[in-house]
């Protein structure tokens, strides 16, 4: 079918044929640079202590810049983004607050309520809402109090102080627009919800990243204070990279200038340490210290400063533009004209891709989310390699300890470049299966944004020599599950799908990188070389009795069903691909038989007794996969969990088109003398001899009858089934707890359906229980396949025990049903992921505000995690795109 033509769209054409520029700038500041690993240049490898949130107003970041709504160029040379003050707080507002690691009664969490409400891929659009309150911020109460709670207590939030009765905050809308790809525009409406008139001092704020300090002889810019033009104030930028720039400020607003540099004097007690620091508008703003900026109006960093009094239940506006265009008495004459444009031609953009059946509710959601995951992208710069010799302008780092082990196999590693963060506050860094399922609902919007981030990971300074994609910056050598051909597979199909034709050349530029990738997990992630793999943590933090992040005592070594599983997965996409790309280059036809033939080794492997052990994943008595513990000299235990590792098995599933086996007669005639030939290889789990629907063949790792076994446990209340989806671990733990004894220690498991009350892995996560967008999505999109080659004579039960039957696509519309109403009203109009609170249940100015969570609470949906996670649980919004329509 042919795309549409939106505005929007012909703005995406124009950035993919390098015509124009559109996505130059966008939201690529971070919402937090401050402990991180790449700030992180302490010995003993502390991230949060070596660079506190008390640091960050004075102490310029060496990587990248963060800041409230900000905007910056691809490369962050200059950013753009808000400060705000209360005439009551003891520092400006200039970036989001929250708890360590350390501090956190469940690890890091920012402690603020912001919302990424709106954006287009080109980001011509952009809207965001702040709330901030009119009192002090309790920044002090909020460590005090969670650091005094328990594990087993909930967290104590900004809510739960008070600062919010009588509506005393503001309501802070930032609105970008741009004119041109150059020119960009931003509104903000401070409206003050409170009794009474209240003060705000509103800082749209202009600076450099730092690039000079770190290297001798390093070219430093500055911004200039210009002669007032009329009913304006300016300043001018001269960029590097795009010449001479101007933020424009309506009103005549005095400016203030500073340098982003660190303030040693404070930090270090340094007495010849700048004089107007990066803190230097802080200081001059909230302590009057006048000697603190730069009274010549120069600098690398600079504030316009608007001080408003805003009327009980009135608002005030800021404008501003940022533009290669001088100043002139007529800059902001068609500065409504174009947000308004703006905004209706994303609206207009946002129709061809929101289905006109889903309710209002659900269009707003699946808007939010999208808007969400737009917003979400960071400028990301790490060049491992440096951050561990350190930089010629600075004194080294320290040598040894655990800073000086982090990510030591990765010196090859240079990241400079803009990527989909899952939370831009709690993980303002890529995590690589993250991105993967980041890609699916972003292509529904930008399939070539989507198309390059995939490309990105497998890039030769991203991709490790030896075949292993990166994790994450906390350790970079973690194995998160191989998604990554499944989502290059599914950003393909939905490009192909709205376009009519499908990018080739994107599938095998990605299946080219993927082969060396499958080969590291062969190689490495095979223990007994028997096809059946380990790979450790994969994902899913603590759902396992041990870290599974850490070897195990003795050699003793973990067989994982859900490794095992996802290798089989990654065998059907890399399989599906082959075929895809053999059907235009018969060449491919070989390496399809390769991994055709792959799978079917692990799936016999998983299913089927060794040299007459039963030592399989498979337990015939419970119907249900279990890991295998290996204990050495023959000695094995099976992990009797019932969790998401037995039940990933399903998503190793695809269906073979008869049709499409005709065209490849050299993988068809290969498949027929391996079924001859090894007939124990598919004799049950791969139905390669009896057709479904259609005529199919169906690759599984579960037969028929063992998937309604599975299945009667997934769809079981009192185990998997809850009413917001299927959950990590069986709720059949809550009363029967696992545990085993390993080197004399005791190992347990129990059902924790919200907050984790262990501290693995910061306790921040947790996979004991709660609900997980990316492995549900897997879950459904696996039952629509299956349903696809079994069609609607097989039905399930479902809730088990229920009587009512259901068909395996029925039941994926189901549980994606109990998904989505995670976010909409329920009868008592309460949004599930609201929780309790009150507020956001009944007052009008909180309700449609929809945070996406990074997981929610089994039994009462309420969002858990990182509180901005639009990564993974954006996929709601694909979720949504596929409703059916109600019959």
């Amino acid at each position: 079918m042919p795309s549409p033509r939106t505005a929007e769209h012909l703005r995406l054409e124009a950035a993919l044929s390098r015509d124009n520029h559109w996505r130059r700038w966008g939201p690529y500041v971070s919402d937090r640079a401050w402990g991180t690993v790449r700030e992180d240049y302490s010995r003993d490898g502390d991230a949060w202590h070596y660079f506190p949130h008390d640091h960050a107003r004075s102490r310029a970041y060496r990587w990248n810049e963060d800041g409230i709504g900000g905007l910056s160029d691809r490369r962050q040379e200059i950013c753009l983004a808000l400060a705000f003050w209360n005439g009551a707080d003891p520092i400006l507002k200039e970036r989001f607050f929250g708890l360590t690691g350390p501090e956190g009664n469940h690890g890091e969490d920012p402690k603020e309520y912001y919302f990424y409400l709106d954006s287009t891929p080109t980001h011509s659009y952009m809207r965001m809402l702040y709330k901030y309150p009119q009192r002090a911020f309790p920044y002090d109460q909020l460590v005090a109090r969670n650091r005094e709670r328990s594990r087993d207590e909930p967290e104590f939030e900004l809510i739960d102080t008070g600062i919010f009765d009588d509506h005393r905050y503001f309501d802070i809308t930032i609105e970008y627009a741009k004119a041109d790809e150059e020119d960009v525009l931003l509104q903000v409406t401070v409206v003050n919800r409170g009794p009474d008139a209240a003060p705000i001092h509103v800082l749209p704020t202009l600076w450099f990243r730092n690039t000079w300090s770190w290297r001798l002889g390093a070219h430093k810019p500055s911004l200039h204070a210009l002669p007032s033009t009329g009913p304006v104030a300016a300043l001018r930028a001269d960029t590097r990279h795009y010449g001479a720039r101007y933020a424009i400020f309506e009103g005549r607003p005095p400016l203030l200038f500073c340098d982003n540099e660190t303030n040693t004097r404070r930090l270090y007690g340094d007495p010849d340490g700048p004089s107007c620091p990066k803190d230097g508008i802080n200081d001059y703003v909230v302590g009057g210290a006048t000697a603190a900026v730069n009274g010549a109006g120069m600098g690398t960093k600079a504030a316009a400063h608007y001080v408003l009094d805003v009327p009980a239940g009135g608002s005030r506006v800021v404008r501003v533009r940022f533009t290669p265009t001088p100043p002139s008495p007529t800059t902001f004459d068609d500065f409504d004209g174009v947000l308004a444009t703006r905004l209706a031609e994303a609206d207009a953009f946002y129709a061809t891709v929101i289905p006109a059946h889903l309710s209002p509710d659900e269009a707003r959601v699946m808007r939010q989310a999208l808007g969400g995951m737009l917003w979400s992208k960071q400028f990301y710069h790490y060049d491992v390699k440096t951050w561990r010799e350190g930089d010629p302008a600075q004194p080294p780092p320290p040598r040894g300890g655990r800073r000086d082990a982090r990510n030591s196999e990765w010196t090859h590693l240079y990241n400079d470049d803009v990527i989909s963060m899952p939370d831009k506050w709690e993980y303002p860094w890529y995590a690589a299966w993250d991105l993967a399922f980041h890609c699916v609902p972003l292509a529904l919007v930008d399939s070539d944004f989507a198309k390059r981030q995939l490309l990105l990971m497998l890039r030769e300074w991203y991709m490790h020599p030896n075949g292993q994609v990166p994790a994450y910056e906390w350790n970079f050598s973690d194995v998160n599950p191989p998604v990554h051909a499944w989502a290059a597979w599914q950003v393909y199909c939905l490009e192909r799908d709205r376009t009519g034709t499908g990018d080739l050349a994107f599938l095998e530029r990605v299946f080219h990188k993927l082969l060396l990738n499958f080969t590291w997990w062969v190689n490495r992630k095979d223990e007994g070389g028997n096809n059946v793999f380990e790979g450790g943590f994969l994902g899913l933090d603590n759902i396992g009795v041990f870290d599974r992040s850490q070897p195990l005592p003795g050699g003793i070594y973990l067989e994982q069903s859900d490794g095992t599983s996802w290798m089989a997965m990654y065998s059907l996409n890399l399989l599906t691909i082959a075929l895809e790309l053999a059907r235009h280059d018969a060449a491919y036809e070989d390496v399809a038989s390769k991994f055709w033939e792959h799978f079917l080794f692990i799936s016999y492997a998983m299913a089927h007794q060794e040299q007459g052990e039963d030592v399989n994943l498979w337990d015939e008595e419970d119907g249900f996969f279990y890991d295998i513990l290996r204990l050495g000299r023959g000695q094995y235990q099976r992990v009797r969990i019932r969790s998401m590792v037995g039940l990933i098995p399903l998503f190793a599933v695809a269906t073979l088109e008869a049709r499409d086996l005709e065209t490849l007669p050299a993988f068809r005639r290969r498949m027929r003398w391996f079924l001859e030939h090894r007939p124990e290889f598919a004799a049950s789990i791969a139905l390669m001899h009896v057709p479904g629907q259609q005529a199919r063949l169906l690759l599984s790792l579960v037969s028929p009858d063992r998937l309604s076994r599975v299945l009667g446990y997934m769809l079981d209340e009192r185990e998997f089934l809850s009413p917001f989806g299927v959950r990590a671990l069986s709720r059949y733990h809550e009363q029967h707890p696992f545990s085993v004894i390993v080197g004399g220690v005791e190992h347990r498991v129990d059902y924790e359906p919200g907050e984790s009350c262990t501290p693995l892995f910061g306790g921040n996560s947790n996979w004991r229980g709660p609900i997980w967008f990316p492995v549900n999505f897997l879950l459904i999109e696996s039952l629509r396949t299956l349903h696809h080659y079994l069609g609607p004579e097989y039905r399930v039960e479902c809730p088990t025990g229920s009587g009512r039957h259901l068909t395996l696509a029925e039941v994926a519309d189901d549980i994606a049903r109990r998904l989505t109403s995670l976010f909409m009203p329920g009868q008592d109009g309460r949004r599930p992921v609201f929780g309790a609170e009150d507020r956001f249940a009944r007052d009008p100015l909180w309700h449609d505000l929809v945070p996406f969570h990074e997981y929610f609470h089994a039994d009462t949906g309420k969002g858990i995690g990182a509180s901005h996670q639009t990564g993974w649980t954006g996929l709601v919004a694909s979720l949504l795109h596929k409703k059916p329509v109600a019959i």
